[in-house]
C-alpha cells in the first residue's frame, strides 16, 4: 500500500479509469449477448411459425429474418417482404400472404414490446423507457446509424452518469462541508 501511495495520484486515476472501462465493458457485452439472445428467439419462432403455416422455404426465411434482426428493422422488414412474396408466389392467395405477413408483424410487436426491453434492458441495466428514449433520440439524430449505436451509447452514458453522481455525493458540496 505504501508503494501505491508513493506512485502518487496517477495510480488512483488509472484505477478509477480502469474500473469505468470494466463497467462499460460489462454493459456493452450484456447488450451484445441480449441482442443475440433476442435474434435467436426470433429466428426460432419465425422458422417454426412459417413451417407450420406450410410456406416453402419458410424455415430458412424465418431463420434468416430472425438472425438479421440483430440489425434493427432489417430482419423483420426483410422477412416480411421475402416471406409475403414467397407466400404469394407459392399459392397466389392473398389470405396465405396475409397469414405469413402476420407472423412477422406479431413477431415485431412481441420483440419491440417484450423481448428487447426485457432481455436487452435487463442485461444493459437500463429501464425499458430509457432504451426506448435512446432509440428514438438515436434515430432522430443519426437515422439508421443512430438506431444501431443508441443503446450502447446510452449504456456508456449511464456508467459515466453513475460515476459522476457517486463523485458528487462523496464531495464536500453534497455533504455540506463548509471547509471543502
Amino acid at each position: 500500500l505504501d508503494t501505491l501511495d508513493a506512485m502518487g495520484p496517477d495510480w488512483k486515476r488509472k484505477d478509477t479509469i480502469m474500473n469505468l472501462f470494466r463497467e462499460i465493458d460489462t454493459k456493452l457485452s450484456g447488450f451484445i449477448r441480449g441482442q443475440v439472445t433476442v435474434a435467436l428467439i426470433l429466428a426460432t419462432s419465425y422458422a417454426i411459425a412459417l413451417s407450420l403455416l406450410g410456406l416453402k422455404y419458410g424455415f430458412l426465411i424465418g431463420l434468416a429474418a430472425g438472425l438479421l434482426s440483430v440489425i434493427p428493422m432489417v430482419g423483420s422488414v426483410g422477412g416480411l417482404f421475402v416471406g409475403t412474396l414467397a407466400a404469394w408466389l407459392q399459392t397466389g392467395e392473398w389470405q396465405f400472404a396475409v397469414a405469413v405477413a402476420s407472423v412477422f408483424i406479431i413477431g415485431q410487436i412481441i420483440e419491440g414490446n417484450l423481448l428487447t426491453p426485457k432481455i436487452v434492458g435487463d442485461r444493459v441495466g437500463l429501464h425499458p423507457l430509457w432504451i426506448f428514449f435512446a432509440l428514438m433520440a438515436g434515430a432522430s439524430l443519426l437515422g439508421f446509424l443512430g438506431l444501431l449505436i443508441a443503446v450502447p451509447v446510452a449504456a456508456i452514458i449511464s456508467v459515466l452518469a453513475a460515476f459522476a453522481i457517486r463523485q458528487y455525493k462523496a464531495s464536500p458540496f453534497y455533504k455540506g462541508d463548509k471547509r471543502g
